[in-house]
């Protein structure tokens, strides 16, 4: 008798070639570079994750996590899919929800900013807030409950994605830096939600005859995070008990898909410092970015900075993780800013010095 395919494994391989198709119907993200008078002898690249379909970096992540699900199994047709998400992994995971027809939840922080929650709703996705410090166990529950899937981000972003290649975010840096005056990255810059994307990087990089030893990974983290003093202590069980004012990156407990073994060197990025160098960003390029792209850009220009004072050339990769219009009602408010006791006015000078001197 000829073999058939049953209907649960039917619907797999039909899902797995929808995300394929909506893949091969996206084009890469732009490597923006920042030209500033300033940076002579060292050139500053911004990687726009903002184009993705779904809004932002958390879209590669988001099709990583549904490949990973449905190819182990854990996810199958009609099942509800939840997350515990800060807004833009949850975005993006509704976007591939609708794409798949399933039902999707995601467990936010209370203080998730509107734009975001909105976004979620307008790709079918459903919102339960709760204290930040909840979000992990309320999205487990609600899983189990509902007999659905519950996706776990902050677990398997570093081994959902193939960080050897398939067109990871790595890969892609790589290519498009291969015909640039200095086409080997003297470092990359990321921030850290998940940990996802720099265990990528910093595999990667690991990985490449190429690369290794001459690219270097920086992490930026925000206040409130304790990754930063996890990697410098290694001690997993380190708690901050206060969420992140940047959203979408810096945790208040170690996750698990960090690793700290891939990170060359991380740096401490002050809040105010982060907001103020996305106001300034916008007179450079002419547009919003998020808050994580502000920690991004002064980890990167801190770097910058350092090199021009040793002497060095080279280039530095940095990202602009989404868009600024999901913050407009925070980073780009002035009644908000004030509220939280934010100095602008200190760093915003720095990033002004640093266009005349290189210096921050």
């Amino acid at each position: 008798m000829p073999h058939t395919i049953d209907a649960d494994a039917a619907w797999v391989r039909d899902a797995v070639a929808a995300i394929g198709a909506d893949f091969n119907r996206s084009a890469d993200t732009h490597l923006v570079k920042l030209d500033l008078p300033c940076l002579q002898g060292v050139d500053l690249y911004l990687k726009d994750e903002s184009t993705h379909p779904s809004g932002s970096l958390k879209h590669r992540l988001a099709r990583s996590l549904f490949l990973y699900g449905l190819c182990n199994g854990w996810i199958r047709k009609g099942m509800p899919v939840v997350e515990s998400s800060s807004g833009s992994t949850a975005i993006s995971e509704a976007y591939f929800a609708r794409l798949l027809g399933l039902p999707f939840i995601a467990v936010v922080p209370e203080t998730t900013a509107p734009e975001k929650i909105a976004a979620i709703a307008f790709y079918g996705g459903e919102c339960r807030k709760v204290p930040a410090a909840r979000i992990y166990a309320e999205a487990r529950e609600l899983a189990d409950r509902l007999g659905g899937h519950y996706m776990d981000q902050f677990t398997f972003a570093e081994r959902a994605t193939d960080w050897r290649g398939n067109n990871n975010i790595a890969e892609s840096i790589f290519a498009q830096m291969a015909r640039e005056r200095f086409p080997v990255p003297r470092w990359i810059v990321v921030s850290a939600g998940t940990g996802g994307t720099s265990s990528t990087i910093g595999r990667y990089i690991r990985y490449s005859a190429t690369l290794c030893g001459q690219t270097q990974l920086a992490v930026v983290d925000p206040e409130n995070s304790v990754f930063l003093p996890y990697f410098e202590t290694g001690d997993a069980s380190l708690t901050s008990g206060k969420p992140s004012r940047i959203e979408g990156i810096g945790r208040p407990r170690v996750e698990p898909s960090f690793l700290r073994s891939v990170v060359d060197r991380m740096l401490g990025v002050p809040d105010a410092a982060s907001i103020a160098a996305i106001h300034w960003l916008e007179t450079v390029l002419g547009r919003k970015c998020g808050g994580s792209t502000g920690t991004n850009v002064w980890g990167a220009l801190t770097l910058a900075g350092e090199m021009l004072a040793a002497g060095e050339t080279g280039s530095i990769v940095t990202l602009i993780c989404d868009p600024g219009e999901r913050y407009l009602k925070s980073y780009y408010d002035s009644a908000w800013i004030a509220a939280q006791g934010f100095d602008l006015d200190t760093p915003r000078a720095a990033l002004d010095a640093f266009c005349k001197t290189g210096r921050l």
